[in-house]
């Protein structure tokens, strides 16, 4: 396990794709009213919390939109950082759900999420998505609030408490909520 200084890390707000269920991946869309909101109200609750905290973002846009409120509200800097990025999810890019079983349907019709992520063509894949998230973790050297995404989250929060790639599914996850890792303990604290 690594021996990390405790962390809060959260998903992006919701997005107009995450509405329509498309994949975004390595693209964007804008944060919803709703996805502004949540934004708004996790920065809320972490003010006053995180004195002595870094604050690390994706450099995509919806995690900036999210993190400038935490920004604002604490006085951090934010700094972003390409290993928060979003798994890229190849020629699924931009295409829904719906469009992505027409052309690309599962060979287990009762298929998890994860191994539909894994199964991308022309994706990043696992391995290289768990290795630039470790590196992100070894390289932190003080509290930080992380604001990123879905799958990056599930894996930063899984390493973070000493599980492995075959793990992932232990984790829960979720938009608009804050997972705290602590002496390698995994916590959702807000909502």
């Amino acid at each position: 396990m690594l021996n990390l200084p405790p962390i809060y890390v959260l998903r992006h707000g919701e997005t107009e794709w995450n509405r329509e269920m498309r994949m975004q991946g390595g693209l964007d869309s804008a944060l919803t009213e709703a996805g502004r909101v949540q934004a708004t109200q996790m920065a809320e609750w972490l003010r006053g919390r995180v004195d002595g905290y870094a604050l690390f973002s994706s450099p995509q846009g919806r995690a900036v939109a999210t993190a400038e409120p935490i920004a604002e509200l604490t006085g951090i800097t934010l700094q972003t950082d390409d290993r928060l990025r979003e798994i890229n999810m190849g020629l699924w890019s931009g295409l829904s759900r719906d469009e992505i079983d027409a052309r690309w349907p599962a060979s287990d019709p009762h298929e998890d999420f994860v191994d539909f992520y894994e199964r991308a063509p022309e994706g990043e894949g696992f391995v290289a998505l768990w290795d630039r998230t470790g590196a992100f973790l070894r390289d932190l050297n003080s509290p930080a609030i992380i604001v990123t995404h879905g799958f990056t989250s599930r894996f930063l929060r899984t390493q973070a408490v000493g599980l492995g790639l075959d793990q992932l599914r232990e984790l829960d996850g979720g938009q608009g909520c804050i997972f705290e890792i602590r002496d390698g303990k995994h916590t959702k604290i807000f909502p």
